[in-house]
């Protein structure tokens, strides 16, 4: 805004200088606009102006600093337009307008008349401190902004204020003091600029004051030598104004005395309970619920008699407090000058220990409160901070003597005894007391004098799972602890929570590489892997201390050899025990397949089929038994009559839901020792692991409520990283698991195992149909027309009953049965989708390829397809290859081609035996190019019974004769005798 129109435009290359110019306006009082004015060839301000504002600021940059800038934006913010219309309601008035008609003593509105002035007031005090170091000029009337030049001062002056008291009244007025001089500034036209702080305009200089006095305060002096406060309102005043005068401002008195006390002031906290539930906050907010109890800490300083609380930024501009002592007629005023900055320096102190103190209070729940205590005692001490209580309604005074508790875990022969010492200040509390309170969750309780002990929040942290497992023996000071909680002991250690001391030998257990060597047992007949021969050491140790161990390798890395391996350590050592092996049905020829072939000497019972003898006084005639879990459900009151030496599970993850028929009923048997075997300990849950590890080593973990409580519900619903660590320490001494990335120096670049299936009822009967009928035709027609002429009818019949091998519905499709094979085989890659790893499925048969895509497409797996009709052969390979998501690729044997690149699998299974292995080795090897990245673990599968099992017995004894030469479905044909043939159709 300008108030001149004759003024002429600035020139921005020329020489020029912003100045600062007040006016008075109609409505809204003094106000201060920015001005460039033109600087004349002799250095002087000429009369070419023009007002600058954030619109045309940027053309004079070269003449303006920060300073400038910022005055700039305040002063456009300061235009009446712009702060008359927020309070514009109807927008057809214009903001001159409005102004007119809300000071028009006619229709004028006080309310907004004051909301207006703080605005402009509150713009006011902003720019005033920018303007020193600027030049400042009171506007011409003519709207001349250079009219009379306004010295503006840095150097603060200071006020006096005095008070005279007669016998009549008190006289009241205050003098100015600029450089040491007393300043003359009544009577001579000054004025206020501002006023909240005060600056003054006297004699064209500008004034600002020590300690921000208002200006109102001297305002009425400025045409009156002094105010006269008549006797009969003398007491609310001295108890009013005057207190707060003094209490802010240099003051002095003629009849009453005013003493200034100075000092270091006492602290101190007082300490108060909030009950929990309060509708209100320890601040007077409404709408808080707070949960539980708390103890609220008040910062208080003393300073002779008086204490004071926290000083807030209003209360501490002046650094005082008064108190004002009345006689008859008399009065007697005591001025405390608080020590600001040792006030300060202690409310730092405690916030950096962790109190907020929000306007002087904080408020922690019950048990960190006392706890908070107890940890700063020496620095409360040594900043000489006192506690102070006060009793609460019901006279509960709490013990805030320091918490200690001291705890040391020794071995002794089967467990770990556990001591503890732990006091309340002077009291010594007994260990087995403090224990129930813990674990009731109980956080208080009574000490011998009456006072109450608040149990520290930090021990229910540290120590509930180590209370939760220990047990009680009788002795009052003493625990026990059992020995595979060694990790949990290990790790309170490390936490610096517990003392422990354990023999050499246990405390190799913490620490897998240091295990000793152990040489295999004479009547295995293998060889180990170097990864393999450590798993066996590791079991051989955990037997040593009787502690159930989880074999939890990447599959195909050989669990199964490496049980063998101590199952033949323990019938050499312990010769006429038995051990159990629990599985799934279809994995019971297998074992008995590999236990014949490493440990022959092991005898071997196969408990399983409906011809089985229910009678558990035959285990005792046999080293191993194996059995199913179905059979171990429906005969659990034979086999938990039996002690066994070890029990074994292996695919353990069957008894992770520990509610299961199945759980239960393993959970009875009874051994020496147990043993469980599975590639994923964890499928969905954390209380897979709970189930699994209980029943290796029980009590592990806890009872299923308290594992819950502790870790489930943390680390899955909070993401706990911290319980997610505590759980792994406690467990790790008797998990093992090695990724087949980790092992991979140990491993040949391909490793093959046959895994063998059982038919279902319903399959089997499609079999013996099948294989009848051809039986019966193929001898007939051999025996009257010869050999030769049934290569084709054979040819037909072997190819229909491996199909049925696979699933009966590649042959029948109104088939409605289940396919043992398919159950395997779907069983298998959820395993190894699970562990993460790439698979390759083959398969001659493209119809068996298509069931197993089915599955696949039922469970929501994505996969990758390639068979003879596939016309984006190279688009389904690198979906395979580049997506992570993609874990199976399914392959036709015959249609995989040259130039297939299929580095990232690392599983190959075959879900049907060709005639020739060399061609299935050239099509995996050679066609696809595998183990270029990976090494590769190929699974067979091959149905037991079938002819699948007796093609493979002989191909192995016609390779053995012909090499190479056996190449072709044809050539099998031509190499087979009579004998053969009935043999496979058998």
């Amino acid at each position: 805004m300008c108030h001149s129109d004759n003024y002429m435009i600035v020139d921005s290359d020329k020489p020029f200088q912003i100045i600062y110019s007040i006016y008075s306006h109609e409505f809204l009082g003094l106000l201060i606009e920015s001005f460039v004015i033109q600087i004349d060839p002799q250095g002087r301000l000429s009369l070419a102006y023009q007002n600058i504002s954030s619109a045309n600021a940027s053309e004079f940059d070269s003449g303006l600093n920060k300073t400038d800038y910022d005055l700039i934006k305040i002063m456009d913010s300061m235009n009446p337009e712009v702060v008359v219309k927020p309070f514009i309601k109807r927008g057809n008035i214009r903001p001159k307008q409005y102004l007119a008609k809300i000071f028009d003593p006619k229709t004028e509105d006080k309310k907004t008349q004051d909301a207006i002035e703080e605005v402009i007031e509150k713009k006011r005090s902003k720019i005033m401190p920018l303007l020193i170091g600027k030049r400042l000029f009171e506007m011409g009337s003519d709207g001349n902004p250079v009219w009379g030049e306004i010295t503006v001062n840095a150097e603060r002056a200071s006020v006096l204020f005095h008070f005279h008291k007669n016998e009549e009244n008190t006289h009241y007025w205050p003098t100015i003091k600029f450089k040491g001089e007393k300043l003359d500034w009544q009577y001579k036209n000054g004025y206020f600029i501002s006023n909240e702080p005060g600056w003054l305009v006297v004699q064209g200089q500008l004034y600002h004051f020590e300690k921000g006095i208002d200006g109102k305060k001297l305002k009425a002096f400025l045409s009156k030598k002094f105010i006269v406060i008549d006797k009969r309102i003398e007491p609310s005043y001295y108890r009013g104004f005057m207190a707060n005068l003094i209490s802010q401002f240099d003051v002095e008195s003629v009849g009453f005395d005013i003493n200034i006390e100075r000092g270091t002031p006492e602290v101190f906290i007082n300490i108060s309970d909030l009950p929990g539930g309060s509708g209100k906050n320890l601040f007077g907010e409404e709408g808080e619920k707070l949960e539980e109890d708390k103890i609220v800490f008040e910062l208080r300083f003393k300073y002779g008699s008086i204490d004071f609380p926290v000083q807030t930024p209003s209360s501490e501009k002046n650094g005082a407090s008064v108190r004002l002592e009345e006689g008859d007629d008399s009065y007697t005023f005591y001025k405390t000058i608080r020590s600001t900055q040792k006030e300060k320096a202690y409310l730092k102190l405690l916030r950096d220990k962790g109190l907020e103190f929000k306007i002087g209070k904080d408020a922690l729940p019950k048990t960190e409160a006392f706890e908070w205590i107890g940890e700063n005692e020496d620095f409360l001490d040594i900043e000489k901070i006192r506690i102070v209580q006060k009793p609460n309604a019901k006279g509960k005074v709490y013990n805030i003597g320091k918490a200690q508790i001291s705890i040391e875990v020794n071995e002794n022969i089967d467990w770990f005894d556990v001591k503890a010492l732990i006091k309340f200040g002077i009291y010594l509390v007994p260990f087995a007391k403090l224990r129930k309170l813990l674990l009731q969750g109980k956080t208080e309780f009574e000490l011998p004098n009456g006072e109450i002990a608040v149990i520290p929040a930090s021990w229910f942290v540290n120590y509930s799972e180590l209370f939760n497992f220990m047990e009680d023996r009788g002795d009052e000071n003493v625990m026990v602890l059992r020995k595979h909680h060694l990790a949990l002991a290990r790790e309170m250690e490390i936490g610096n929570l517990v003392q422990v001391t354990l023999s050499r030998k246990l405390e190799r257990l913490r620490d897998f590489s240091s295990i000793e060597e152990y040489t295999l047992p004479a009547n295995f007949e293998g060889t180990l892997r170097p990864y393999q021969h450590a798993g066996y050491n590791w079991l051989r140790f955990l037997n040593e201390f009787k502690f159930g161990g989880c074999l939890a390798d990447d599959m195909g890395l050989g669990k199964t050899v490496q049980t063998l391996a101590l199952l033949a350590h323990e019938m050499e050592e312990n010769p006429g025990l038995t051990s159990l092996l629990v599985m799934p049905t279809s994995l019971i020829y297998n074992w008995e397949l590999e236990a014949r072939k490493f440990t022959p000497e092991l005898k071997i019972l196969v408990y399983s089929g409906t011809q089985r003898i229910k009678d558990p006084w035959r285990f005792g005639d046999y080293d191993l038994v194996l059995t199913s879990y179905g059979i171990t459900r429906l005969d659990i009151e034979v086999l938990k009559g039996f002690y066994f030496n070890y029990i074994i599970l292996d695919e353990s993850q069957a008894i992770k839901n520990p509610g299961s028929n199945i759980a239960a009923a393993v959970n009875q048997l009874k051994s020496k020792q147990k043993l469980i075997l599975t590639g994923t300990p964890v499928e969905n849950s954390t209380m897979d692991l709970w189930s699994q590890m209980n029943f290796i080593n029980p009590g592990l973990l806890g009872n299923q409520n308290s594992f819950k409580k502790q870790f489930l519900l943390p680390i899955e619903k909070q993401g706990d990283v911290g319980k997610s660590a505590k759980l792994h320490a406690m467990i790790k001494p008797f998990i093992l698991r090695r990724l087949k990335s980790q092992v991979a120096t140990d491993l040949p670049e391909k490793i093959t195992n046959v895994k063998y299936s059982d038919m279902t009822v319903a399959q089997e009967e499609v079999y013996e149909e099948v294989k009848n009928y051809y039986r019966e035709k193929i001898i007939s027609d051999i025996q009257s027309t010869g050999r030769n002429n049934q290569q084709f009818t054979l040819l037909r019949g072997l190819t229909q009953l491996r199909q049925i091998a696979n699933h009966p519905k590649l042959v029948r499709d109104d088939y409605e049965g289940e396919s043992g094979k398919l159950e395997d085989v779907t069983y298998m890659l959820q395993s190894t989708i699970s562990e993460g790893h790439k698979i390759l499925v083959f398969s001659q048969f493209v119809r068996h390829l298509s069931i197993v895509k089915a599955y696949l497409e039922k469970e929501g797996i994505p996969y990758a397809y390639l068979d003879g009709s596939t016309k984006d052969r190279q688009a389904q390979v690198e979906k395979f290859q580049e997506n992570e998501e993609i874990k199976v690729f399914l392959i036709s044997l015959k249609a995989g081609g040259v130039g297939l690149n299929l580095t990232k699998a690392e599983y190959v299974f075959l879900l049907d035996p060709w005639w020739n292995p060399a061609v299935e080795a050239q099509a995996i090897d050679r066609a696809h190019r595998i183990g270029q990245e990976n090494k590769v673990i190929i699974y067979k599968f091959i149905t037991r019974g079938t002819v699948e099992e007796k093609i493979m017995a002989l191909q192995n004894r016609k390779l053995a004769l012909a090499g190479e030469l056996i190449n072709t479905e044809e050539s099998f044909m031509k190499s087979l005798g009579q004998d053969d043939i009935a043999a496979l159709l058998d």
